[in-house]
C-alpha cells in the first residue's frame, strides 16, 4: 500500500491518470446513480451521456473560439527546403528567394566588396518584393529566434556568439477572399510565408578573466549568410474543432434516442395512463 501511495506521488502520469478516474467515477458516477434512481437504469444513462456530451460540444466551441483549453501545435518558423542557408548572396537566386541572380561586386579591397554586396542584395530584395522588418516587430524577434535554432542546433553553422542577425526580410502570407482590408471573416485561405533572415560573422574578442566581455563587432570581410523559412501555421485549434464537432454528434444522436423511447412510451401507454391493450389479444 505504501508502495503504492509513493507510486502516485512521484509519478505525475500515473497520479493524472488517478485523478480523472476519481472524477469520471465520482463526478459522474454520483450523477448517473442519483438519476437512475429516479427515471431508470437506460434512461438515466441517456440522459447522463447527453449531458456530458452537451457540456463537452459547447466547451469545445468556446476552446475553439478563443484558441484556449486543448490546444495543437503553435505557429512556427520552419526551415525552408530544399535549400536553407545560403553562403553565398550569388546564390539566393538559386535558392528561391530572388527571382533575379545579383550581379558581384567589383574593384576595391574585401571589406569595400562585402558592403557592396550586401547592399546591393538588401535593394535587389527589396525591388523583388521582400519587406524590411523594423527592429521594434515583434515577428523579427520570431524569426530571429528560429533562425538561431536552425543555426546553431540543425546546421550547426556557427556557435553561440558568433554571428550576429542585421536585417530580417518577410514576404507572402496574404489571406483570401477579403470583403474589404478590415472584413476578413470568410479568408479562410492564405498564400505561403517566406522570411529571409541574414546574419554576419562577428570578430573574434579576446576574453579577459575579470572583465564585461566587449560588444560584438561584425566582419565586415567574411560574405554574410541567408537563413530562408517558410512559416508553418499549425493547428492550434483543431484539436477543439474535432472536440466540438464529435461531442454535437454524439449529443444529437442521444436526443434522437431519447425522443424515440418517449415516443414508443407515449405511444404504449393511455390516455388515462394505463397500458394499451395490444390489439392482437
Amino acid at each position: 500500500m505504501l508502495s503504492a501511495l509513493l507510486a502516485v506521488s512521484w509519478e505525475p502520469e500515473l497520479r493524472g491518470i488517478v485523478v480523472v478516474l476519481l472524477m469520471v467515477v465520482v463526478l459522474i458516477g454520483g450523477s448517473y446513480l442519483i438519476v437512475g434512481t429516479n427515471v431508470g437504469a437506460r434512461l438515466g444513462l441517456l440522459v447522463i451521456l447527453g449531458g456530458f456530451f452537451g457540456w463537452m460540444a459547447t466547451m469545445g466551441a468556446i476552446w475553439w473560439v478563443y484558441g484556449i483549453g486543448l490546444k495543437g501545435p503553435e505557429p512556427s518558423w520552419k526551415p525552408a527546403e530544399p535549400i536553407t542557408i545560403v553562403r553565398d548572396a550569388a546564390y539566393l537566386a538559386d535558392a528561391g528567394i530572388l527571382s533575379g541572380a545579383t550581379q558581384p561586386a567589383t574593384g576595391g579591397d574585401v571589406a569595400t566588396k562585402c558592403a557592396q554586396a550586401d547592399r546591393d542584395v538588401c535593394a535587389a530584395l527589396v525591388g523583388d518584393g521582400w519587406h524590411v522588418l523594423d527592429e521594434a516587430d515583434p515577428q523579427r524577434g520570431q524569426a530571429v529566434a528560429a533562425s538561431d535554432a536552425i543555426i546553431l542546433n540543425l546546421a550547426e553553422e556557427f556557435s553561440a556568439g558568433e554571428y550576429l542577425s542585421v536585417n530580417v526580410y518577410d514576404r507572402g502570407g496574404e489571406r483570401y477572399p477579403l470583403i474589404t482590408e478590415s472584413i476578413d471573416f470568410f479568408a479562410f485561405f492564405h498564400k505561403p510565408r517566406h522570411a529571409v533572415v541574414e546574419v554576419v560573422p562577428v570578430v573574434p574578442q579576446r576574453t579577459e578573466p575579470g572583465r564585461a566581455p566587449a560588444r560584438a563587432e561584425a566582419d565586415t570581410t567574411k560574405p554574410h549568410r541567408y537563413v530562408y523559412m517558410v512559416r508553418d501555421l499549425g493547428a492550434k485549434r483543431q484539436p477543439a474543432i474535432l472536440i466540438t464537432l464529435g461531442s454535437t454528434l454524439i449529443f444529437l444522436i442521444l436526443c434522437w434516442l431519447m425522443h424515440r423511447r418517449e415516443l414508443a412510451v407515449r405511444a404504449n401507454v393511455g390516455g388515462d395512463g394505463t397500458l394499451a391493450r395490444s390489439s392482437r389479444a
